[in-house]
């Protein structure tokens, strides 16, 4: 039994959410995400609730079914509210800045890195040091701020390059004398 797909994920104000066939869609102020639900599980609306069960007792519908009840959950919570993740950069002439629809990066290489911005998401720099990275879906969010950290990623001596703002890095400690 899972003990997350029981729970059923409110529907707060402002928030529209739709069933037509296997597609959910969910409608906020931030935007329009949809699911395409699998044929191992069922979706109702009852009420301001989103309710997931699973179709039969096998094996993959009980999977399935937490699975797409946390699915559900971050859509609804995405289009109301949204979802943000901040970087760090450390280094000496290390910074960012955001020009047009790119994020331009100098990391230390002898090159800028300019990334292009994906439809869908937000990215700020309230610092040169600092990258914010926002937007409705919870995995491209994710997926963006992964492929910054990507570009240099914190090395354990001196702790340079780019890291998640609440990252600990375990420190290595020097050679000796």
């Amino acid at each position: 039994m899972s003990r997350i797909g029981k729970l059923p994920v409110p529907i707060p104000a402002g928030v529209q959410v739709s069933i037509a066939g296997k597609r959910l869609t969910a409608k906020g102020k931030l935007g329009e995400l949809s699911l395409e639900l699998t044929e191992h599980v069922e979706a109702a609306i009852e009420g301001n609730q989103v309710r997931i069960r699973p179709c039969t007792e096998a094996r993959q519908a009980r999977m399935m079914w937490g699975t797409t009840r946390a699915l559900v959950a971050n859509m609804v919570h995405g289009v109301s509210a949204g979802f943000s993740k901040s970087l760090e950069i450390n280094g000496t002439g290390y910074r960012a800045a955001v020009q047009g629809s790119k994020l331009v990066m100098n990391l230390g290489y002898s090159h800028e890195i300019a990334y292009d911005i994906p439809p869908g998401v937000k990215i700020t720099t309230p610092r040169p040091t600092a990258i914010t990275v926002e937007g409705a879906d919870k995995r491209l969010v994710g997926q963006v701020a992964a492929e910054l950290r990507s570009f240099r990623p914190p090395e354990p001596y001196k702790g340079k390059g780019v890291k998640y703002e609440n990252e600990v890095i375990r420190r290595k400690e020097g050679k000796k004398k």
